[in-house]
């Protein structure tokens, strides 16, 4: 870390360097020995770079993550892409993004047609994203989704899940918006971070042109309440626009 300018008190410093640590999870003003990292910065990097790949590669065990009471009172049940392993899951992202024919047939079966609103949630590429903003984020949806009146497609959950399976929801059971809360990619910030990809009417062939995108769901990014409230209203403003994607965002007067 460089030294103070002569001219800012120590103490003026201090503070400077606590406000922009608080604005930001980033790892500014750690300080160096020599060319590299100090000990203590160069283990905490470590530590995360760990979290991040564990977070990748755990398996999604439903009674144990988020736990059988919460997969109890929600109901939930499991199906899997056509991505059969961990492994397969991170070399072909193509698979992921497909039902399995066991899994299209369970959901169904088990799933209401044409809902208002489709909520699932999928693995993706951290497990501990899901473990710990979902039991926080799912009640806040229902609750806000039947406060408009809407109706409610059963949520469920699903392995080695990529987004492109928003395509194969709409094929299957037509909700008006639907939305995948899946885990994010890990950095060496978080690892908890989840993301919620909505579409209007998902539809084989769509691309991420088609989808919204709320992001940075985690406790020092978007707070679960505050990522309810903005994915309620950006679904509302989907079934005003009937639209999603790039052009809802062309369409500035179903934003406001």
């Amino acid at each position: 870390m460089p030294s103070p300018d002569d001219k800012l008190a120590p103490a003026r410093w201090i503070d400077l360097e606590q406000k922009v640590r608080a604005q930001t999870p980033a790892r500014l003003l750690h300080g160096r020995s020599g060319q590299a990292y100090r000990t203590e910065t160069q283990m905490e990097l470590r530590e995360a770079h760990a979290a991040a790949r564990d977070a990748v590669r755990t398996e999604l065990v439903l009674s144990v993550d988020p736990g059988e009471d919460f997969v109890r009172e929600w109901k939930l049940f499991e199906v899997c892409s056509q991505a059969t392993s961990k492994d397969e899951f991170l070399l072909r992202p193509d698979l992921g993004r497909r039902f399995s024919e066991e899994s299209g047939a369970t959901i169904l079966e088990r799933c209401p047609k044409n809902a208002d609103l489709q909520i699932f949630i999928g693995d993706g590429l951290s497990v501990s994203a899901v473990v710990q903003q979902v039991p926080a984020l799912l009640p806040r949806l229902r609750e806000q989704a039947l406060q408009k009146g809407w109706t409610w497609g059963a949520p469920f959950v699903v392995r080695h899940c990529r987004v492109g399976v928003l395509n194969e929801i709409g094929d299957l059971l037509h909700p008006n918006v639907a939305v995948l809360l899946i885990g994010e990619r890990p950095g060496l910030a978080t690892a908890e971070s989840l993301s919620a990809y909505m579409a209007y009417k998902p539809k084989s062939g769509d691309t991420d042109a088609n989808r919204n995108l709320i992001s940075n769901i985690h406790a020092r990014g978007i707070p679960p309440a505050d990522a309810a409230t903005g994915i309620v209203e950006l679904a509302s403003a989907m079934m005003k626009a009937k639209r999603s994607g790039c052009l809802l965002r062309e369409d500035s007067k179903a934003l406001k």
